[in-house]
């Protein structure tokens, strides 16, 4: 099989995905312990939610330490893109490896997307559909993406005049 794609993603993704997760763990949480310090307001029931508020106190501390400090920056040295002029070759995953090479004249359309996190750290995201699913390449620098978008979009329509 072919080496593992030579590019790299923008190193300031990491704080994207260190925020991200912390918002998301930070929500599960709260949907946790908020019911749970309600339910404690009946003294029967306060003992049982006083360990369950401190086992989640727990798992929510080793996530956050997890989450944004140890995956961020594994995740970033797996995650790996090369363009050549048959087809956009994507690696991906920490545990589960996942490797996709996508030839261009499968390729439906590409486009980039920038959510308020990214635009905040002036990257984008580009996305390139075929009929079966869609292959997202995470945080890329502004003019990167637009490059990429754009020379994926010319390497479609030439692989689609050459059939």
């Amino acid at each position: 099989m072919k080496e593992t794609p030579s590019q790299k993603l923008d190193p300031r993704v990491k704080n994207v995905w260190r925020i991200n997760d912390f918002l998301w763990i930070t929500l599960t949480a709260l949907c946790v312990i908020v019911p749970v310090r309600l339910i404690a307001l009946d003294p029967a029931a306060a003992a049982a939610c006083n360990l369950l508020t401190t086992a989640t106190c727990l798992f929510y501390g080793a996530a956050l330490i997890l989450w944004l400090l140890v995956l961020p920056p594994i995740r970033y040295m797996r995650w790996r893109y090369e363009v050549s002029e048959q087809y956009l070759d994507i690696a991906k995953g920490i545990i589960w490896r996942k490797r996709y090479v996508i030839p261009f004249i499968r390729v439906q359309n590409t486009d980039t997307r920038q959510g308020p996190l990214l635009r905040a750290f002036k990257l984008k995201s580009v996305t390139v559909a075929t009929a079966a699913e869609e292959h997202v390449i995470p945080g890329l620098s502004d003019s990167v993406a637009d490059d990429l978008r754009e020379r994926a979009a010319e390497l479609a329509r030439l692989a689609r005049e050459d059939v």
